[in-house]
């Protein structure tokens, strides 16, 4: 008996220690550090962009790995872009007449309210060119327009000298890593290049074959840097400058490195979550958390008094735990996420109470209390593992099917709050349960020990 209290007496205080932990960490400046609980789109508030996917120009079998490089570009973009758990996922709608548009790109940033910057922060498809122009077709239209070589002043004029310059096949995919750099003697910023080894070997050979030709830096069609060739260039570097702010340049850097989109992308709809509904949200589901955790907890001490009030400790464990990994794991909560917690929460005395009821019936058949509570256990735990694995096999399968947020969020939380409540209900239940069982046969302990409001015996 002091073994089972001793041990008891330890997990509760570890319980009480996480419940602490991840109360005070909800709190800047507490000594357990700041870690906030990760709200979805649909409790922090934010805005929810849905774009079609042109797919017309990919073959069939191309596709799917093209949505999922679209997908992959985007998630680094928008992760690039400071948002705090952002959604980025794909999905087919095959129920289309025009498969061309039946592929959507569903993107989800909690937090953002100006759907415009997100939009074209997402939908920015930075555009490098090296161009040549040779200097005899430089200084002939400098001399025919009577302007310096970037001096152009009319549209028709800066038009005329853009088409000077050929293209040389030379583009910004084949940039493998781009830099902020700052001129040593002006401290200007510019941006560095370093190419794949299939742009090194080509811009080596375009260099080598214009020295004393001008190559055009184009961006987005509009030259920023014509310097000219001096010498072949022939370990894979470039440097663009110009005049770039500091920002400006950064912005550069960033769109190079994580790329032009794969597939052509339609902006189809948005959708933004004001804070404020995202806090009546959070408001509503704690308040149903607790109102659950009030009604269940009546219900178990008026029905099963001792064993019913080890049930509720056993679930206030249970709810310490579950929040301490929604916030730890990280879980990004969604108001479907909080819906599958409130459930658990009923299903985490399911076990409970199938264990009390089997302690009755072995009272019931003159056991003592002592070996009543050991069949109880025994004797209900094939139904509560049965019971459970059914449970989590069908949160998998809602999980790994699931084709929006809202189903798997749910699963998630679901699966996580069956595998706690397997651990608290069989292992924390029967440990304070022993810990308090009365030791001695009395009226007042039988009623105590057992259920509802009469006891038959065989």
């Amino acid at each position: 008996m002091f073994k089972h209290r001793a041990k008891a007496i330890y997990l509760l205080i570890i319980a009480i220690f996480i419940g602490y932990f991840t109360y005070s960490s909800q709190f800047p400046g507490s000594w357990t550090g700041f870690h906030p609980f990760r709200l979805g789109l649909d409790l922090s508030g934010g805005s929810h962009l849905v774009y079609t996917a042109d797919v017309s120009k990919l073959a069939k079998a191309d596709i799917s790995a093209s949505m999922n490089s679209l997908r992959d570009v985007v998630e680094r973009r928008v992760n690039v872009f400071g948002v705090s758990e952002p959604l980025v996922q794909t999905q087919e709608n095959a129920s289309l007449s025009d498969k061309a548009n039946a592929y959507r790109l569903i993107v989800e940033l909690p937090g953002v309210t100006d759907v415009e910057e997100a939009s074209r922060s997402i939908g920015a498809t930075p555009s490098l060119e090296f161009k040549l122009v040779t200097a005899d077709e430089i200084k002939a239209f400098d001399d025919a327009n009577k302007v310096g070589t970037l001096g152009t002043t009319t549209a028709e004029q800066t038009l005329a000298y853009i088409k000077l310059f050929k293209d040389t096949g030379l583009t910004g995919s084949m940039v493998a890593r781009a830099t902020l750099q700052f001129n040593p003697t002006t401290n200007e910023p510019a941006v560095g290049l370093n190419f794949t080894e299939e742009g090194r070997d080509l811009f080596a050979k375009i260099t080598k074959a214009n020295i004393g030709n001008y190559i055009g830096i184009f961006l987005d069609g509009q030259p920023i840097s014509v310097p000219i060739v001096r010498d072949a260039i022939i370990d894979g570097k470039a440097e663009i400058s110009g005049s770039f702010t500091t920002e400006e340049a950064t912005k550069l850097v960033r769109d190079l490195n994580y790329g032009a989109l794969p597939v052509p992308i339609k902006l189809l709809s948005t959708q933004t979550i004001g804070p404020s509904l995202g806090a009546a949200a959070v408001n509503g589901g704690i308040r149903a958390g607790i109102i659950a955790f009030i009604l269940i907890s009546i219900f178990l001490l008026v029905w099963y008094r001792l064993p019913g009030l080890v049930a509720v400790v056993a679930l206030g464990i249970y709810t310490a735990i579950m929040l301490a990994i929604f916030k730890f794991l990280p879980v990004t909560l969604t108001a479907a996420g909080i819906a599958g917690f409130i459930i658990t929460i009923g299903m985490a005395v399911d076990a409970n109470i199938l264990i009390f009821e089997r302690m009755k019936e072995e009272i019931a058949r003159g056991r003592s209390t002592w070996d009543a509570m050991h069949e109880g256990f025994s004797r209900a735990w094939t139904s509560i593992r049965d019971s459970n694995i059914s449970s989590i096999i069908t949160g998998v399968i809602l999980y790994y099917f699931g084709s929006s947020s809202v189903v798997t969020g749910f699963a998630l939380v679901f699966i996580i709050g069956v595998c706690v409540s397997m651990f608290t209900a069989i292992t924390a239940s029967r440990l304070f349960l022993y810990a308090v069982a009365p030791q001695k046969q009395t009226k007042l302990s039988m009623f105590l020990i057992s259920n509802g409001f009469k006891i038959k015996k065989s």
